[in-house]
């Protein structure tokens, strides 16, 4: 598989309950994997309102949009191209027979804390890559220091060698931003920044994007 394929299939995906509730994110190669199987179909947001395609009919949508040019040149969107066809990139897709609705509060986990302080460690303020990255205690553990949205940061290699077992304070370090309990899903947020996925918004009302997308 070439890069550029690579790329394209880790893109981002948002997906919809069969009430058009938005419940995960997946990325290219699983929501493709829906949609072949007739288990989903993309949704796609056109002069305000958004239309319904089965995979056959998105793949014929998208080879007619490859043959304009300026469709190519849109920096928006982003393409699947094969030997035998081009394939638009969907950005919503809407399962077709689950009905269950997202869980209510924000999952603690590494990923999140990572979207939340944006890869940035928490103390230099660098932006890193993810495998460059560690999880710190603000307040050690051995002083007490709990496993929370509020003692836990981001933290580059380099920094949590600097600070060991001790608070910023008595190593001389100062925090970025003090860390908080995010009001939004971390994940959704660094995604609607992207003007990629705009049309993420119809669907992420305050009601459903602060609960926790799996």
């Amino acid at each position: 598989m070439s890069t550029a394929m690579a790329s394209a299939l880790s893109h981002s995906v948002l997906v919809l309950n069969r009430y058009y509730m938005a419940v995960h994110v997946v990325n290219v190669r699983r929501a493709l994997t829906l949609l072949f199987r007739d288990l989903a179909e993309v949704i796609h947001i056109e002069s305000g309102r958004y239309a319904n395609y089965d995979f056959l009919s998105w793949r014929e949508i998208s080879e007619l949009r490859a043959a304009y040019d300026d469709a190519e040149d849109d920096e928006q969107i982003d393409w699947i191209h094969s030997v035998n066809f081009s394939l638009q990139i969907p950005r919503v897709i809407r399962l077709l027979s689950y009905d269950k609705v997202p869980k209510q509060g924000l999952r603690f986990n590494r990923r999140n804390i990572f979207a939340r302080d944006e890869n940035r460690c928490q103390y230099c303020g660098e932006h890193f890559p993810t495998s460059e990255l560690s999880l710190d205690h603000v307040v050690p553990r051995s002083r007490g220091g709990e496993m929370s949205w509020e003692n836990i940061v981001c933290c580059c290699v380099s920094c949590n060698v600097r600070k060991g077992g001790r608070t910023p304070h008595e190593a001389r370090m100062k925090l970025f931003r003090v860390p908080a309990r995010p009001k939004h899903n971390p994940l959704v947020a660094l995604k609607l920044g992207n003007p990629k996925y705009e049309s993420w918004k119809t669907f992420l009302s305050n009601a459903y994007w602060s609960v926790d997308l799996k």
